[in-house]
């Protein structure tokens, strides 16, 4: 799924048929994601903005993080991305959004957090889902399989099976 300009399309014309909003807060992906959908035509439509949020205190003063959040579970954690998503909703006032907090290397992972752990989040006007995935490869690699299945996680939600799959 390299090429998921088509999937990134439907998503659009699906949210812009529902005229609902996407919005991205990411971290280790360092703004692939919005990357792929600005790469569309018409993405303004659904797309009001995104943000890379690196490091700690971004995420903190951006997005709202706790501290203590931070410092019980890190950045690399469920609790994290929970947060990410909520405040990166707030912030865009988006009906959909993906937050991606991770590990991409090759350094950074640790015995309990190895290279390749992403955390991905993902809320709908419905449900937020976060999902920990343990991507194999270099940091080109990690990051590449972390937009794919985030994309691919948005599409699940909106009903849509891309092509590029």
């Amino acid at each position: 799924m390299k090429n998921y300009k088509n999937i990134v399309k439907e998503i659009i014309k699906e949210l812009s048929a529902m005229e609902h909003t996407i919005t991205f807060a990411e971290s280790c992906t360092g703004g692939r994601i919005a990357s792929a959908f600005t790469a569309v035509s018409g993405a303004s439509s659904v797309l009001n903005g995104s943000c890379v949020t690196y490091s700690n205190e971004i995420k903190h003063l951006w997005l709202g993080v706790s501290q203590e959040v931070l410092e019980n579970f890190g950045a690399v954690s469920q609790e994290c991305v929970s947060q990410m998503l909520d405040g990166i909703q707030k912030m865009a006032q988006s009906d959909y959004a993906i937050a991606v907090s991770g590990i991409a290397g090759p350094t950074g992972g640790t015995e309990f957090k190895p290279v390749g752990t992403v955390y991905i989040g993902i809320l709908t006007p419905e449900h937020k889902q976060i999902h920990l995935c343990h991507f194999k490869g270099d940091r080109e690699e990690v990051q590449e399989q972390a937009v794919q299945f985030s994309i691919k996680k948005i599409a699940d939600c909106l009903n849509i099976t891309g092509s590029d799959q």
